[in-house]
């Protein structure tokens, strides 16, 4: 169903009440040859002055239009995905991957996927001791691609993921050829159906949870989740369209607006001067005749864009406290304390984040894997809570226990595939001195001359 004009929508909608109450709102004239709008004060001939105040005025009604609009898409392709007897997410998909195209939202889904693939994990036994060889299974570009995607079912909602086919990586140990996300538009989660064809229904789609499909399938996400981009959408939508007549404004009032005034009554001397003024665009000077009379007007109001900015700004906010729980770790913060604690909001999410993949791991890839012949019966899945130090640190953590304890030379060896030998001796610490003993001050000063002037020796003794 094609889009109505937002404009000519503003326009024919009960235009002599909106209108009037419009030019109440957001104009108001004075006797002194002035224009007060939201976005400046021009000062214009009458003529002019009309004009600009209904540019001004379609302007806004033109944003509410389109953004009322765009809201009450989104509010009907979220009840056809929720419905009983029918769900469809088709259209809340087109808005969900729309709302992607924002940039603070993707930066912020973006930080909080980073910090959950960013940590390490490990293969243990029953007893919980790691297992090294079995690392090298899950150390693979497949099931990197099969965390993501995974992690993408927390803002789309329900992700039906597909094992490739068997084959061998380098060294020869068998792994899948890759990972593939069927297309959502195509899964009815509700049901557990997939259909060939859009616009199918749920009745004469596949039942993907039987075998042998359901041997080939991993799902992430709860068969009625809709993501958080449902939520996200509210924002980005109104965001979107105050950014598209940001520039509308900025293009129509950011330069200024040029007037000439000329004597002469011939159209064809005046339509003339008109596409001189067109023509000139960002040039330095113009000719006109002597009876002609050329003024450039400014904004009166340096501010206004604040009209805008501010919507953003609360825009982003919303959406950093959607995705990452708070808004520090992305934007400004204001003192040490409230950014730790934020963080520590943040580090909760990814918490999460990480059980949600665990879970994933272990009660559907694995049990999977071990049907498709991988040699990890018995294994779990377990992220590594190893502290992680900076080289700095390492070397004084090293250098402690080194000097403490008894250190195979190798685990230097292995770390830093270098050759270590036999330990060194340690170093002879010198006997203080017998002027002073543990415990002692320091003597005065005076006294302390005295005593080395006493106790000294000649050098040829």
């Amino acid at each position: 169903m094609p889009r109505e004009n937002p404009y000519s929508t503003a326009r024919n909608r009960n235009l002599d009440i909106t209108g009037n109450m419009a030019r109440k709102r957001y104009t108001q004239k004075t006797d002194d040859g002035l224009l007060h709008t939201p976005f400046g004060d021009f000062r214009l001939a009458k003529g002019d002055r009309k004009r600009v105040q209904k540019m001004v005025i379609d302007l806004q009604r033109a944003t509410d239009a389109l953004t009322r609009q765009d809201m009450q898409d989104w509010r009907t392709a979220w009840q056809m995905a929720i419905s009983v007897n029918s769900p469809n997410r088709q259209r809340l998909y087109d808005i969900y991957r729309d709302a992607l195209v924002d940039l603070h939202l993707s930066g912020c889904i973006e930080q909080r996927k980073g910090f959950v693939m960013s940590r390490s994990f490990k293969l243990v036994n029953a007893a919980g001791d790691e297992d090294r060889d079995a690392l090298h299974y899950f150390d693979q570009a497949w099931f990197k691609q099969l965390l993501k995607y995974a992690l993408d079912s927390i803002y789309w909602g329900h992700s039906l993921i597909e094992l490739g086919d068997l084959t061998t990586d380098g060294d020869g140990c068998v792994c899948y050829a890759g990972v593939t996300l069927l297309p959502r538009k195509h899964v009815i989660p509700e049901y557990g159906r997939v259909v060939t064809d859009l616009g199918q229904d749920w009745t004469t789609g596949i039942d993907y949870r039987q075998q042998p499909f359901s041997d080939w399938l991993i799902e992430a996400g709860q068969p009625d989740d809709l993501g958080l981009l449902l939520k996200a959408a509210t924002q980005t939508i109104p965001k979107k369209n105050t950014l598209a007549f940001w520039d509308t404004f900025s293009e129509i009032f950011g330069m200024p607006m040029r007037i000439a005034r000329t004597t002469s009554r011939d159209p064809k001397e005046q339509a003339k001067l008109m596409d001189m003024l067109n023509k000139a665009g960002t040039s330095l000077s113009m000719v006109a005749g002597m009876e002609t009379e050329i003024e450039f007007v400014e904004s009166g109001k340096s501010d206004s864009y604040n009209v805008y900015d501010k919507r953003i700004d609360r825009a982003n906010s919303e959406l950093s406290k959607l995705v990452i729980g708070q808004t520090m770790t992305i934007e400004d913060g204001s003192s040490l304390s409230q950014s730790q604690t934020h963080l520590e909001v943040f580090e909760n999410l990814v918490e999460s984040d990480r059980d949600m993949l665990r879970d994933i791991v272990n009660n559907q890839l694995l049990p999977r894997m071990i049907r498709h012949g991988f040699p990890v019966r018995g294994l779990r899945f377990e992220w590594d809570d190893a502290v992680d130090y900076t080289p700095e640190q390492q070397v004084a953590y090293e250098t402690m226990v080194a000097d403490r304890y008894e250190v195979a030379p190798e685990y230097f060896a292995e770390k830093y595939s270098m050759p270590v030998g036999e330990r060194r001796q340690p170093t002879a610490v010198m006997p203080q001195s017998e002027d002073k003993q543990d415990g002692e001050e320091d003597e005065n000063p005076q006294e302390k001359g005295k005593k080395k002037t006493r106790n000294a020796r000649p050098f040829f003794d």
